[in-house]
């Protein structure tokens, strides 16, 4: 008797060949050629490739804050193409490079994590929150330029876990920050996914920090996907030279 096929979990998000190019009056630049993704549930997927390649316009496409000139979105079954911020805030939200920045620099912590719930107010959950990112209540009365870079960016984390939204776009969300503040906030995504609290689109151009934590890697370049698949195989058997080229760069043994 055949042995019954393992079921493929559905796919929580998904692209079909989305385009965009941007234009000026001396160029056109085609960010975005024809890219498709797709993400389950509790899965990390990471977007590597060097700048320009069009890793952060695909966030800015799949979050709405960009419209793509072509291609499908496709959030549980159901197309959303078109879809405001405000509507797709409701399923996801972005953690940027510059967490101090995505704050409102009048606004105390607490009113900004609470403006992502259109101030609905649940103090257990808040505290369970700050609990996860590793901060303390007394943080939500300061403003952004009263805490470190590294609060910042723990802050937005809790921001985006309290606001209830099943999945993190994540755009270069350390890369700002110093080596070892790096590492705390690695530490606090790691834990959230061994947590199954944690389905996240991770952007980055270091290959070595993405393949520490995402189930599978996607590797962009002029705008077009060229390689992607299981994170050790990628790391392990690139097929595209450039792949190779990012990972001879970072070093093969510690990613391994």
């Amino acid at each position: 008797m055949e042995k019954a096929k393992e079921k493929q979990p559905e796919v929580l998000l998904e692209g079909k060949e989305l385009k965009k190019t941007f234009r000026t009056k001396e160029k056109e630049t085609e960010a975005l050629r024809g890219v498709d993704f797709c993400l389950y549930p509790g899965e990390v997927l990471g977007v590597v490739g060097e700048s320009g390649s069009g890793k952060s316009t695909l966030l800015r496409v799949i979050s709405g804050v960009e419209p793509p000139d072509g291609g499908t979105l496709i959030h549980k079954g159901k197309d959303y193409l078109g879809s405001a911020p405000r509507k797709t805030g409701e399923f996801l939200q972005i953690l940027f490079q510059d967490a101090a920045g995505s704050f409102d620099p009048r606004m105390c912590m607490e009113r900004s994590i609470l403006e992502c719930r259109r101030g609905k107010k649940d103090p257990e959950r808040m505290r369970e929150v700050l609990r996860m990112v590793g901060l303390t209540e007394d943080l939500l009365q300061r403003r952004p330029g009263q805490l470190s870079g590294g609060q910042c960016q723990r802050m937005a984390i809790a921001r985006a876990i309290y606001s209830g939204a099943e999945i993190l776009l994540c755009d270069e969300m350390t890369s700002s920050l110093d080596v070892s503040t790096q590492a705390q906030v690695m530490e606090i995504m790691r834990q959230l996914k061994e947590e199954g609290k944690l389905s996240a689109i991770f952007v980055a151009h270091d290959i070595a920090l993405v393949a520490s934590i995402c189930d599978r890697i996607m590797v962009m370049k002029d705008g077009r996907c060229v390689e992607e698949g299981r994170t050790k195989e990628v790391i392990r058997c690139p097929q595209e030279a450039y792949t190779k080229e990012l990972i001879e760069s970072a070093g093969k043994q510690s990613m391994e």
